[in-house]
This record gives C-alpha cells, sequence and structure tokens, in this order.
C-alpha cells in the first residue's frame, strides 16, 4: 500500500496539471460568436438589441469576437453558413423562426456548437435556451388590473404560436389574480414586423375600452405602443425596457434577460471551451425574466406590495404561472 502511494500522488497531480493546462488553454484562446438575428433585425429595442447588448458586453469583458446577421428575405440558411465558414466557436440562431434552419445547419456541421434561443432543439450540438415569459407576464397583468378603470385590457400577438401564448397566458393569469372580473381582449396580428397594423389593432381595443395594451408582437408592438401613447392609455412592454419607445404610455416592461443570458453563455464557453448543459429555461427564479422599472404611474404602496408577494410566491411555489391554460 505504501508503494502505491507515491504513484497515485503522481496520477493525481499529472490530472491536476492536465486540468489546469486545459484551462489555461480556454482562457488563453481567442473565442468568436456568430449570431443571426430574428427576423426585424437590429433597432427593434427588444429582442435582437437585448441579445446585441449581451455579446458587446462580452466582447468588452470577456474579449470575445463577434459577428451578426440578418435576414430580411427571410432566408436563414445563408447566413448561418456564412457564420459557419467563418468559423465561429458557437453560432446563436435567435427567435423560433430561426429553429428549422438552424437544425438544418447544425446537421450538416455535427462538430461546431449552436446555441438556438426561443425554442426547443433535441440535437446534441444544439443548446436550447427558453424563458419563463408567463412568470414575467403575471406581474403585467397585475399591474394591468390594478391600473385600470375600465375592467377592460388588451393583449396583442405577433403570431400565433406557442411562445406568444406564453406571453397571453401568463398575462391572463395575473389580471385576474388581482381582480377575477377584468375582461380580457385579445387579437393576433400574424405579423412581427408591421407597426402600422400594431396601431390598427390597438386603436380598435382602445375603442372597445381596453385602457391598458399589452403587445408581445415585435416591431407591430411597437405600433401598438405608440398608439396607446396617441390615445392616453397605459402600455406594457416586452423582451427590454421598451419605455423610451412611448414615454408617456409604457408603465412597465416584461423584461428577458437576454443580455444576460447571452453574456453568462459567452462567459461559460470562455471557461470551459464549450456551453456543458444541453437546455436551459429561465424564469423569475434565475432572473431571466422581470418587470423593468414602473414609470408614468405610482402605484400605492399596497400595490407595491402585491406585486412582490406575487414574485415571492412565483419564485417559491405557492403560484404557479401556467404557459398554455
Amino acid at each position: 500500500m505504501k508503494k502505491l502511494l507515491p504513484i497515485l500522488l503522481l496520477f493525481s497531480l499529472l490530472l491536476a496539471s492536465c486540468s489546469a493546462s486545459e484551462q489555461s488553454k480556454n482562457q488563453n484562446k481567442e473565442y468568436k460568436i456568430g449570431i443571426l438575428l430574428s427576423d426585424t433585425g437590429l433597432g427593434d429595442e427588444s429582442f435582437n438589441d437585448s441579445a446585441f447588448r449581451g455579446l458587446e458586453k462580452a466582447r468588452d469583458e470577456l474579449g470575445i469576437l463577434f459577428d451578426y446577421k440578418e435576414a430580411p428575405d427571410g432566408n436563414f440558411e445563408k447566413p448561418l453558413e456564412e457564420l459557419v465558414k467563418d468559423d465561429h466557436d458557437l453560432i446563436i440562431g435567435l427567435g423560433f423562426t430561426a429553429q428549422e434552419a438552424l437544425e438544418k445547419t447544425a446537421e450538416k456541421y455535427p462538430e461546431k456548437q449552436f446555441l438556438l434561443i426561443d425554442a426547443v432543439s433535441e440535437l446534441e450540438n444544439v443548446v436550447s435556451l427558453t424563458f419563463k415569459e408567463h412568470e414575467g407576464s403575471f406581474l403585467v397583468g397585475m399591474l394591468a388590473a390594478m391600473t385600470s378603470k375600465t375592467g377592460k385590457v388588451g393583449f396583442i400577438g405577433g403570431v400565433d404560436v406557442p411562445v406568444i401564448h406564453h406571453f397571453e397566458n401568463g398575462f391572463i393569469q395575473g389580471a385576474k389574480h388581482f381582480n377575477p372580473k377584468i375582461e380580457v381582449l385579445t387579437e393576433y396580428a400574424g405579423n412581427f414586423g408591421d407597426a402600422a397594423l400594431g396601431e390598427k389593432i390597438a386603436e380598435k381595443q382602445i375603442a372597445a375600452g381596453a385602457d391598458f395594451i399589452y403587445p408581445a408582437a415585435g416591431f407591430t408592438g411597437f405600433g401598438a405602443l405608440k398608439k396607446a401613447e396617441e390615445k392616453g392609455v397605459l402600455a406594457g412592454g416586452v423582451d427590454s425596457d421598451q419605455y423610451f419607445v412611448a414615454e408617456k404610455a409604457v408603465a412597465t416592461s416584461m423584461v428577458k434577460n437576454i443580455d444576460i443570458a447571452v453574456f453568462n453563455l459567452a462567459k461559460e464557453l470562455t471557461e470551459n471551451g464549450k456551453i456543458e448543459a444541453s437546455s436551459y429555461e429561465w424564469g423569475l427564479a434565475e432572473n431571466g425574466v422581470g418587470l423593468s422599472e414602473v414609470r408614468v404611474i405610482s402605484l400605492t404602496e399596497e400595490q407595491k406590495a402585491a406585486l412582490k408577494k406575487a414574485t415571492e410566491d412565483i419564485i417559491n411555489g405557492k403560484i404557479t404561472v401556467k404557459a398554455e391554460i
């Protein structure tokens, strides 16, 4: 046994040395990340801009290099191929609309690691990142019900797909949690990029009595927020703080912390050489979603306490917010 001790010690030292060497190699490598933005591209003051901020932070603090592509023509495969050929260590597809093209590309290049945000893939070389939009939207629904004088609020969806249902269902549950009698008007635009259509739907809901509008509709939602401001009603933004889109209307935004998520995963890449887990789902407990600063309105202490308690109850499981209802 005594003879084995020096051998075991030597073996342990070799393992530690290899591990330290691998970590040092990862830290010294210059990592490259490529991202394909969703349909509406940069300047949406929402989903895309948030992801871009996360990559800028990763560049400034972690030293990563990054490039981005847009696909205004809807051809996602071409820019994904370009990112692969540019030899990026991680290639990100932003939004569920990129899933089909990203999976086709990932199957062609199994040695590459991909990240799909807002949808779930079963492919081994695709990491999936989704958010519990319903949890954050629950809080927006509560705030809408708190401030509504008409007893009617409106939800506008971009495209009729599961991820947008999460926003809608959470909003409805939150509104009814505070006021079981409140009426929620819902309409889907069928489009994420039509601000004029967003204005039209918002105007119709406001004419029907809604005094709080919550659009989860990309650039279509941008138009809805502007119309809410024009008509003097309140609104809730999505994905990032959209107060500056309509400063007289946006009381709060359901912030999806894509920037934090992208930065954290970029950090994991630089530390480990790859992203270890196959999937992530972030809600209130993980700081994946939440409310931005409440502006435009002043909540009472009782209302602030109700929002705080609901947040705590969701995190500790006393309130279960359903993604589908």
